[in-house]
């Protein structure tokens, strides 16, 4: 039985907070305020499944995005704040939200305007890349964080739990190469039990199979990282610093460059 966990954040606009990956970062969240959006549900989800439902609020509009975005970034900027990235997460995923591109264009104008050395970053679970708009939409930010879990489908399947039958990792694989160079391939590593399936995703199958998706990819970077906060999932382990570092090395050993925190 899981944790009963719910959506983390209430409001589209969250923080600053400090993050381990990304430095201050100011959180834009385009999902419901009040509920939970999304195509994977993956086990591991800090916002909890979605089963806890789309609320009532709705998403936010590109209008209400770009207004909350610019009345946040101003005051920040004349309270002499500092501001390393503007962070798109939240209560599902970002891609979804149908005016996606148009909200990306509003967050690059206003961030030149107001903070031009801080960084514009996505985090995506990979479903939506197939979609030419959020594709190219995410050609345009700094940092295309892109979710990879596992090159094995019944592992990719029991981790993410993908909407979609037709996700598959050869289709998303094949779909990622066109951010090769630019992309940031993201992997949580973990291992465990889930409705009563043993999860891992450090055997050496696994890992092999990650190396060899990521040599097709081609990625700017990839991200190793494992459980830093609450699981809906109650029977799942951290990964330690020591064993990322070694499987990051191996990474690393096939040409790829890989950073594991």
């Amino acid at each position: 039985m899981g944790k009963d966990q719910t959506i983390l954040f209430h409001s589209t606009i969250f923080g600053p907070i400090h993050s381990r990956r990304l430095g201050v970062s100011l959180g834009v969240n385009l999902m419901p305020s009040d509920g939970k959006v999304c195509s994977f549900d993956c086990i591991y989800c800090e916002a909890g499944y979605n089963a806890q439902g789309a609320g009532k609020s709705g998403l936010p509009t590109r209008e209400k995005v770009r207004e909350d975005l610019e009345k946040k970034l101003t005051a920040m900027h004349q309270a002499g704040e500092t501001l390393d990235v503007i962070t798109f997460s939240g209560n599902g995923e970002p891609t979804l939200h149908p005016e996606f591109a148009g909200v990306i264009d509003d967050t690059i104008a206003l961030r030149d305007r107001f903070y031009p050395e801080a960084k514009v970053s996505v985090l995506t679970n990979s479903t939506r890349i197939f979609d030419t708009a959020v594709a190219e939409a995410l050609k345009t930010v700094d940092n295309n964080i892109l979710k990879l879990d596992s090159a094995i489908d019944p592992t990719m399947r029991l981790i993410d739990v993908p909407a979609s039958k037709d996700f598959t990792v050869e289709r998303v694989v094949e779909a990622l190469k066109q951010f090769s160079g630019t992309g940031v391939i993201q992997t949580m590593l973990l291992r465990g039990e889930h409705n009563g399936h043993k999860v891992d995703n450090t055997t050496p199958e696994e890992v092999s199979a990650l190396i060899e998706a990521y040599k097709a990819i081609a990625p700017r970077e990839v991200m190793l990282y494992s459980l830093d906060r609450s699981t809906p999932e109650e029977k799942l382990q951290k990964v330690d610093k020591e064993e990322l570092d070694r499987i990051a090395s191996l990474v690393r050993d096939a040409g790829i460059n890989v950073i594991s925190y």
